[in-house]
Order: C-alpha cells, then structure tokens, then sequence
C-alpha cells in the first residue's frame, strides 16, 4: 500500500525535464540585450512578454512531434503558470486575486501563441509578426520601431535552428537558441 501512495505522489517524469526546460526558457528570456538594447520594457508586463516569446517557441517544437511529447508540453505550460502565480505571490499579489490574475495571463499567452504561429507562418514578409510583436511585445511603449525587424528575425532563427533540433534532445531537457540580436 505504501508503494503505491509514493507511486501517486511521485511527480510525473517529464517534470523534472519541464522545469529544466523552463529555466532555459527564463534564462533566454531574460537577456539583457533585450531590455538594454532593444526598448522591451525591463517590468513585469515585458518580462511576461519575452518569456511568452520563448515558451511559445518551445511549445510550438513540441507540436510538431504529435502526441509523443504531449505530456511534455503540457508540464512545460503548467511549469510556467505555476511559476507566475508564485511570482504573482511574491509581488504581494492577495491570494483572492491569483487565480483571476493567471487566467488572465494564460488567456494573453494563448492570444500571443495564435499570434505569433501565424506571423510566424504567413508568408507576408514578415507583417503579421511584426504587428503582433508591436502590439504585444511592445504594446506599452507603442511599438518597437527598429527593434521589431531584428526581434522577428531572432524568432525565425530560433525558430529554425528548434525545428531542426530533436525531439528527442527536447525530451532530454536540452534546448538551443539562436544568438540573441547584438544591437538595435
């Protein structure tokens, strides 16, 4: 009996590998060129963004490979919710508000994902992206002039070099970005 409730309370494989992939997720989105260099604005709302940015990227390479690492993707998402509910927490956010604030923030990361698949795939010289990184990425300060060119073609690149990675590599907890733009 007692090996079956540490059976059940033992935390599901993949999570270990989510976190792994969050953290390099975090530590993508979290350069400081971005923020430097770029006009991302360096709060709450800009951070969201950037890491929005590279969750998507990650999930989006978990799509791709069907059902086989769908539970991957799925602690990847819940990985990310958990983490912002607890820095919403750590903000002093009250525990009556959590709740209200991540959905909120999971219904702007499913608006983002749509978004920023179809600037991604449509073949319109990059218009759609640029649009949704304006209207999102750098929607407080009203758009990223000369940075949105250069932050969309970082996302190709990214974008590019993951397809081509294996899903067996994400399933390992290893991922590979594309160097970070140098200057705006």
């Amino acid at each position: 009996m007692l090996k079956l409730f540490q059976q059940w309370m033992a935390p599901a494989p993949e999570m270990d590998v989510a976190h792994s992939l969050y953290d390099q997720v975090v530590s993508a989105a979290r350069q400081p060129v971005f923020y430097q260099s770029y006009g991302v604005p360096d709060d709450l709302d800009g951070r969201f963004e950037m890491i929005t940015l590279h969750e998507h990227l990650v999930l989006r390479r978990l799509r791709r490979e069907g059902t086989r690492h769908a539970d991957l993707a799925q602690a990847v998402f819940d990985v990310m919710f958990t983490d912002m509910d607890r820095s919403l927490r750590l903000m002093g956010v009250s525990d009556i508000s959590i709740g209200k604030r991540v959905k909120t923030m999971a219904k702007a990361f499913y608006g983002r994902v749509a978004a920023y698949d179809g600037g991604l795939d449509a073949e319109d010289n990059g218009a759609a992206l640029h649009q949704a990184l304006d209207r999102n990425l750098f929607g407080t300060t009203g758009g990223g002039g000369a940075a949105t060119p250069l932050i969309a073609a970082y996302l190709r690149a990214c974008d590019r070099l993951l397809v081509d990675h294996s899903g067996d590599e994400l399933a390992a907890g290893r991922l590979v970005w594309a160097p970070a733009p140098t200057a705006a």
